[in-house]
């Protein structure tokens, strides 16, 4: 199977060349277009979250060897998480050669956050199955680049750090409510209010319900820090 000259041009900004071109063409064919004769990427998604976790670790590990492992778990945590294989699957541009079923088309599949972040996972995989754990590795690091050696050493998610706040406080866990929704069905726009108990809150907006709400959140810290 040869590959079709968008996924030659990815392969150039992947910095990979795959020996088994099939490989490849699974990794960018989403749920809503595999078919009999076609495999779609959701198992290749499944073994490169794995991969990730474990050049991650490894990473690190290897970066800070005085850390702790409660040191270790958040900057893990921001590293594999599905924001950030989606930025770097923005970086590689994978939405522009990634096989989509119609309604995810029209849904606007090639911005999602879950779909990027899973393509981005599959990629990993294919190069792990296609090259070995050291071409996945090389390819890993270079692709997340100062990531690894930038993370916070307190990298816990916004919603975490303010929910651990809250606790430590003894108040109810913060909530998070859609108070507007705009923008034409294959690209929404949602704006995301996060509350206290205390009546405190902070909202934010972005295309994605789960990225306004992290948006909110860290609103919501800098206001909560801001007033110690």
């Amino acid at each position: 199977m040869k590959l079709s000259a968008e996924l030659k041009a990815f392969e150039g900004r992947l910095g990979y060349t795959f020996r088994t071109p099939a490989l490849l063409n699974e990794a960018v064919t989403h749920a809503s277009m595999s078919t009999p004769n076609r495999d779609d990427n959701q198992r290749l998604e499944f073994l490169g979250d794995r991969v990730l976790g474990l050049v991650m670790a490894e990473a690190l590990l290897n970066l800070d060897k005085g850390a702790s492992e409660g040191q270790l778990a958040p900057r893990f945590n921001a590293l594999v998480r599905k924001e950030a294989c989606a930025d770097v699957a923005r970086q590689i541009d994978i939405g522009a050669v990634l096989r989509l079923g119609r309604s995810e088309m029209l849904s606007g599949g090639r911005r999602k956050h879950a779909l990027l972040g899973d393509a981005m996972e599959a990629v990993i995989a294919a190069v792990y199955v296609d090259g070995g754990f050291d071409a996945a590795r090389a390819m890993i690091l270079r692709l997340w680049g100062d990531r690894t050696t930038s993370v916070k050493e307190d990298a816990r998610d916004a919603k975490t750090s303010l929910q651990e706040w809250a606790q430590a406080r003894g108040l109810e866990p913060p909530d998070y409510v859609l108070t507007k929704r705009s923008g034409p069905d294959h690209a929404p726009v949602f704006t995301i209010a996060a509350r206290l108990s205390t009546g405190q809150t902070a909202s934010a907006t972005a295309g994605a319900k789960r990225t306004a709400e992290q948006d909110a959140a860290a609103s919501l810290m800098a206001q909560l820090e801001q007033d110690t």
